[in-house]
C-alpha cells in the first residue's frame, strides 16, 4: 500500500487500507454493502484535512474545485 501524502497519517491510512481491501474482497463483492471502514476513513481523513490545512494546500484545493466546477458548466452547456 502506498503512503500517506502525510507522514503522520500513515499509520491511519494502512488500517483504512487493510480494512477496505478485507471488506471489498469479503464482504461486498459477496454483496454485503454496508461499508465497515466508515470510522477508520473519517479518522483518516481528519488527519490529513489538519495536514493540508497545515501547508496551506486545503485553499488550492478548494480554489482548484471552483475552477474545476466551473469549467464542467462551461463544458456541458456547449451541444
Amino acid at each position: 500500500m502506498s503512503a500517506s501524502l502525510a507522514p503522520a497519517c500513515n499509520s491511519l491510512k494502512e488500517k483504512y487500507d487493510t480494512c477496505f481491501l478485507r471488506w471489498y474482497s469479503e464482504k461486498y463483492l459477496r454483496g454485503n454493502t454496508q461499508d465497515e471502514c466508515a470510522e477508520l476513513f473519517s479518522e483518516y481523513k481528519k488527519c490529513l484535512t489538519k495536514a493540508l490545512k497545515d501547508r496551506g494546500i486545503d485553499t488550492m484545493l478548494d480554489e482548484a474545485r471552483k475552477n474545476s466546477r466551473e469549467s464542467d458548466a462551461e463544458h456541458l452547456k456547449k451541444p
